[in-house]
């Protein structure tokens, strides 16, 4: 058994399909969201260094957690993802109109999807880094209202979700499904071999 320091079903599901055995470790959200997880953009950050702070943020946040809470101590992983457009960072849709406006950028262009995983056990901790170029097809105002409307595109980095409807506005990735989808299923199995869970 691990913590999961996620509220992500993306990334219960794909840890399911791998047989990892976890129980979810939740943060404050909202207004009340914990301080020592800053997902703010720090001036000057890039992408790269931002999914990788954040990621590296929730899992020593987590490994605090755990001692806070006087938690069984276990291996715990975090992960973080995000999306990179011409240089900018591209998260989740602070609401619809948001999030039309994401897709609208994303329309017949390629982006890049960046998920950083870190495991840890309080004494060390490692991490990987998956980058995928997701490209889009044209969309019309009418694909992308419609899509927003599903609710599918709330809480999702670059407001879809490659493994539902939004599948239709993919015409080509290289990299990793899973990473785009939150969850790099290769990295993950690697950092946890790498701390002796059996897979």
């Amino acid at each position: 058994m691990i913590y999961l320091a996620s509220n992500s079903p993306r990334r219960r599901e794909l840890l399911k399909q791998i047989n990892v055995r976890f129980e979810p470790l939740l943060f404050r959200t909202g207004a009340r969201a914990d301080a020592d997880v800053n997902e703010d953009v720090l001036p000057g950050e890039d992408a790269f260094s931002y999914v990788q702070r954040v990621a590296m943020a929730k899992a020593v946040g987590g490994i605090k957690r755990i001692s806070w809470r006087s938690l069984p101590p276990r291996l715990l992983l975090a992960a973080d993802t995000t999306l990179e457009l011409d240089g900018a960072i591209i998260g989740k849709p602070d609401n619809a109109e948001h999030a039309v406006d994401i897709l609208r950028a994303l329309s017949g262009r390629s982006h890049q999807v960046l998920t950083a995983v870190v495991v840890g056990n309080g004494q060390r901790y490692a991490q990987r880094l998956s980058v995928s170029e997701v490209r889009f097809r044209a969309l019309d105002e009418q694909d992308i209202r419609r899509y927003v409307a599903s609710g599918e595109a709330a809480d999702k980095a670059g407001a879809y979700g490659i493994q539902g409807r939004a599948a239709v506005f993919i015409e080509e990735i290289r990299g990793s499904y899973t990473g785009i989808m939150g969850l790099p299923l290769f990295e993950t199995a690697a950092l946890l071999q790498e701390f002796g869970y059996p897979l």
